[in-house]
């Protein structure tokens, strides 16, 4: 089948960055990755570029099929409209509302594809959510968690920022959307505390911003109860409130993220777990449908990846590989909930959440 996606532009050669250009290379797109410093070599093309200018990103953006964002939120809605506007499929990795919306909007004029919130997520999260929802007759519940972890944990805060600090703080500080008795809702996150155990770790589940990207738009009106949590170890949620909100230091969330990566720099080996679930009807009876797993780092292409950086990754490539053989629409917005998971996982970079591996290699 002829690819609708050959030429991929990758803005932002980071943890992320880099490897999504790596994987979709080795998937066999012809990719340029581009950053305002090249810091290593690379197996694909690089150019070094000032994503703060307009002109720069127009120039540079023309003749590609599409383009990847792995910027910090702040750039997107810049990159996004430039891409609108050239008529190349667009792609990001990110959890910010006002972002998404702002893109969503442009996606009704555009005559490519506009994909906000490809990662983990909003992302991934979102297509197990949806099918195991759509096992059932009648939804009750869809419950959605997921923790990006340090897999040997030290201090009170039992945390690592092995993420994006600024989106980190994005979570903690803005305000959720859930469903919740079948009306939708905006409600403060660091809250509705609960415990959940996998593999016999404990954890905590708390309220973060962004995670649902846009299923109760989706479910409106179809389950009485929809949110997003993140997981924690026991004890966080009530350290970052302190430090967020009695130490105001929501006031400051520059700051805030400076400090808290000074404290509690980024770790290797780190862990992935996801744990969703749908409660509902079937065939009459009450049932609850669950996804859980636990995702650690893995080799691809000779190196050894962070948990976080792969399942952020490869989800996001899947999505594009859907997109070029033409599983999905090649124009407008596609929502991650809209995604098959049997066909996600059926991608060359999508396998890797089966265990199975990327181009031979785990």
């Amino acid at each position: 089948m002829q690819r609708k996606i050959n030429s991929i532009l990758v803005f932002g050669l980071g943890k992320v960055g880099s490897l999504m250009a790596f994987m979709l290379h080795e998937t066999g797109f012809e990719v340029t990755g581009a950053d305002m410093q090249i810091r290593e070599d690379y197996p694909f093309a690089v150019k070094t570029l000032d994503v703060s200018s307009s002109e720069a990103l127009k120039k540079n953006m023309h003749g590609f099929d599409a383009v990847i964002s792995c910027l910090p939120y702040s750039f997107n809605i810049s990159v996004a409209s430039i891409a609108s506007q050239l008529g190349i499929h667009y792609f990001d990795l990110t959890e910010d509302v006002p972002t998404t919306k702002a893109i969503i909007e442009m996606s009704h004029s555009s005559s490519a594809v506009m994909a906000p919130q490809c990662g983990l997520a909003p992302g991934f999260i979102a297509i197990v959510g949806a099918s195991l929802a759509n096992r059932l007759d009648k939804i009750r519940n869809i419950k959605l968690r997921v923790g990006a972890l340090p897999s040997n944990p030290t201090g009170l805060l039992s945390y690592a920022f092995n993420w994006s600090p600024e989106g980190v703080v994005n979570e903690y500080l803005n305000d959720c959307e859930v469903i919740e008795g079948g009306q939708h809702k905006w409600v403060s996150p660091l809250e509705w505390l609960e415990k959940i155990v996998i593999d016999g770790i404990e954890l905590e589940a708390f309220t973060t911003s962004g995670g649902l990207g846009t299923m109760c738009e989706t479910y409106a009106g179809v389950v009485e109860n929809l949110d997003y949590k993140t997981m924690r170890y026991p004890g966080h949620a009530q350290l970052m409130n302190f430090y967020f909100h009695e130490l105001l230091m929501r006031e400051d969330r520059l700051k805030a993220g400076e400090i808290l990566v000074n404290a509690k720099p980024p770790v290797s080996d780190d862990v992935v777990y996801v744990h969703a679930s749908a409660e509902g009807w079937k065939f009459g009876n009450l049932v609850r449908e669950e996804f859980v797993n636990a995702y650690r780092p893995v080799e691809i292409g000779g190196r050894r990846w962070r948990a976080i950086s792969w399942t952020t990754a490869a989800s996001a490539c899947a999505v594009i590989e859907l997109v070029s053989n033409g599983t999905l629409s090649d124009k407008g917005f596609i929502k991650q909930e809209e995604i098959a998971l049997d066909k996600f996982l059926l991608t060359h970079n999508g396998r890797l959440y089966s265990g199975l591996p990327h181009g031979g290699k785990l």
